[in-house]
């Protein structure tokens, strides 16, 4: 047997020459072909359900999402931010991380592994893990702005300034090399030259590629919490910038495309709030 991994993300496992691939390859092809519609359809059902509930719970929250309801105690803002924050960095990262968790179970798959389906689950499990420790961190930021926005007229008078500002330092972001460095390690398939033994394994895969995917995506988070964290127009272009830079073909071509657009709409919005256009 000979091991061997392409340098990009497509057949990173191990592979066979020969007759001893664990599956005959008309009988693979069949496997694949049985898997790949119900996937995709249960990954499409995924993404309506939680971009339905993210359009509904945006029209009730609106900038109500740091602060509590009438009635409602911290602990249960906090809950219901962070069961918000999981519904909506699904309906953002599936249509970019389905691909990729495919070609994981397709790559598992063919080194003979009995459970290629449940390893995948719980990459995907443990990439969404990941984006909710960055919601629990978010939270008590997000109230802490809140709260002294709200006790400092003068400084919310400048708040679209400082909007403008974030926005420019994110797009100045999507041109260093520390974006075009994950944004590769977004681009690889999860656990990218790594055979996936066990559970375990998996477990931290999933971890891992949130990781990267969360600094990867900095900007464009610090960007889209300033402007609105329930603006429906910045998340769905978000979310088409995200699966851009991951899907596309020269994904980073994308990434500095949008850099350089975030500068130009950052510079505008500092113009315009200071009064100067």
């Amino acid at each position: 047997m000979t091991q061997h991994t392409t340098g990009t993300g497509k057949d990173w496992l191990p592979a066979t020459t020969g007759t001893t691939s664990a599956e005959p390859g008309p009988q693979r092809m069949t496997s694949e072909r049985a898997f790949r519609q119900p996937y995709l359809g249960l990954a499409a059902l995924l993404f309506a359900a939680c971009a339905a509930l993210t359009i509904t719970r945006s029209a009730s929250l609106s900038a109500m999402v740091w602060m509590p309801m009438p009635g409602q105690t911290w602990a249960g803002a906090a809950a219901s931010f962070l069961g918000m924050w999981v519904v909506m960095m699904a309906a953002m990262m599936l249509p970019s991380l389905v691909p990729l968790l495919e070609r994981y179970r397709g790559a598992v798959a063919r080194t003979g592994e009995t459970r290629p389906i449940c390893l995948t689950a719980l990459v995907g499990v443990g990439y969404f893990f990941a984006w909710t420790v960055l919601g629990m961190a978010a939270f008590p930021v997000g109230v802490a702005l809140a709260a002294i926005e709200m006790q400092l007229p003068a400084l919310a008078r400048s708040t679209p300034i400082a909007v403008g500002v974030v926005v420019v330092i994110a797009g100045s972001f999507q041109l260093t090399a520390w974006k075009a460095r994950h944004l590769a390690s977004c681009r690889e398939v999860p656990g990218h030259g790594h055979t996936p033994a066990d559970a375990a394994t998996a477990w931290r895969h999933g971890l891992h590629f949130g990781s990267h995917c969360i600094r990867c995506c900095a900007g464009l988070m610090a960007a889209f919490l300033v402007i609105g964290m329930m603006d429906l127009r910045a998340m769905a272009a978000i979310t088409a910038i995200i699966t851009g830079e991951r899907l596309a073909s020269d994904g980073e071509r994308v990434a500095r495309a949008v850099g350089l657009a975030g500068l130009g709409s950052g510079l505008f919005l500092i113009e315009r709030a200071a009064g100067l256009g």
